[in-house]
C-alpha cells in the first residue's frame, strides 16, 4: 500500500479500440479534467504515439477505458515505467476494476484531492529459450501457461523449481501464475485464491494424467523451469496473448519481475474479499452469452 505524495498532473486516457461507449467516455472525461485545469492526452492503447509518450515519461497517471483484458495490456505499458492506473469498467467482469462506468466523475474528484492509496502487486517475468538462445521475454501480470498446441494430445513438461527436479507433468498445460492471476485461467483449471498482497508464485497443471493434480505455491524468489517435451506442436501463452509456438526442448522460465503494477484504489485494503464474494456470486461474463 503507498500513499501518493501529490495528485496527479499528467493525464493520459487510453481507450480500447473495440469497447462500446469508450470513445465518448474518454470525451466526457477529457472535458471534466479541462474544467479542473488539466489537459489530458487521449489515444487508443495500442496507439504508438500515446505508447512512446508513457515511454518517455509524460504522464503520472493512466485512466484506462475497458474491461481486465484493457487493463492487463495497461499494465504491460505502464509498470515498467511506474505509471498508476485507473481503471473504469466498461467491460464485464471486471476483477481488476473497482470503478464502474457511471461513477468517474466521483472517482476522478477524489483522485485530483489526493483521496486515493496505490495498490501493488507483484508480476512475473517469463523467458523463452531454445538452446542457450533466448527467443523472447515478457513481464505479465496474470499468468504465463505452457500447454498443447491445436493438437487435443497433452505435453510432457518436466519442471524444475530453482534448479531441481519437480516432476514432469502429463498435461494440457502447466500455469505459472501470480496473486493476482489465481482469480483468473488457475482458479478455472482448480487452483485456490490468493490475496493479491501476497508475493508467491502459483504452479497449477491443466487436466493432468497420472501426474500431480494439485496446485504448488512457490516462495517469490522461486524460479521455475519448464522444459517442453513433445513430438508435435506446444505454446506459450502470456496473459492471453497470441500464443508463441515451442518445439521440443525448448524451456520456459518464469521468477518474480522486477516491476510492479500500481493501481489507483479508494476502498480499504480489505475489498479484495468482498469483490471476490459478489464475483463468484454471479458472474456477469456470462449474461453475455447468447
Amino acid at each position: 500500500m503507498i500513499n501518493p505524495d501529490t495528485p496527479p498532473k499528467r493525464i493520459v486516457i487510453a481507450i480500447h479500440p473495440k469497447m462500446d461507449g469508450a470513445q465518448q467516455a474518454a470525451n466526457d472525461i477529457s472535458e471534466f479534467l479541462s474544467g479542473q485545469g488539466l489537459d489530458a492526452y487521449s489515444g487508443l492503447l495500442f496507439d504508438e504515439t500515446l505508447r512512446s509518450r508513457v515511454n518517455a515519461g509524460d504522464f503520472d497517471l493512466m485512466i484506462a477505458l475497458g474491461g481486465d483484458g484493457t487493463m492487463l495490456r495497461a499494465v504491460h505499458l505502464c509498470a515498467p515505467n511506474n505509471v498508476p492506473i485507473l481503471g473504469i469498467n466498461l467491460g464485464g467482469l471486471g476483477f481488476l476494476i473497482e470503478i464502474a462506468r457511471n461513477e468517474w466523475e466521483v472517482a476522478l474528484e477524489k483522485v485530483l484531492r489526493g483521496d486515493y492509496w496505490l495498490e501493488t502487486r507483484m508480476m512475473l517475468h517469463t523467458e523463452h529459450l531454445r538452446g542457450d538462445e533466448l527467443l523472447g521475454s515478457w513481464d505479465v501480470l496474470n499468468e504465463c501457461v505452457v500447454g498443447r498446441g491445436e493438437m487435443v494430445r497433452p505435453v510432457f513438461l518436466k519442471a524444475e523449481i530453482d534448479g531441481h527436479p519437480l516432476t514432469t507433468y502429463v498435461a494440457d498445460g502447466l500455469i505459472v501464475s501470480t496473486p493476482t492471476g489465481s482469480t483468473a485461467y488457475a482458479l478455472a483449471a482448480g487452483g485456490p485464491v490468493l490475496p493479491p498482497i501476497l508475493r508467491n508464485i502459483l504452479l497449477v497443471p491443466i487436466a493432468p494424467h497420472l501426474s500431480i493434480d494439485r496446485a504448488i505455491v512457490l516462495h517469490e524468489g522461486s524460479e521455475v523451469s519448464i522444459e517442453v517435451k513433445t513430438d508435435h506442436l506446444a505454446s506459450l501463452s502470456m496473459d492471453g496473448h497470441e500464443p508463441v509456438q515451442l518445439q521440443d526442448r525448448d524451456i520456459v522460465r518464469a521468477r518474480a519481475s522486477e516491476y510492479v503494477a500500481l493501481f489507483v484504489r479508494f476502498q480499504d485494503p480489505d475489498y479484495f474479499y468482498r469483490n471476490l464474494t459478489s464475483h463468484m456470486n454471479q458472474n456477469p461474463s456470462a449474461s453475455q452469452i447468447t
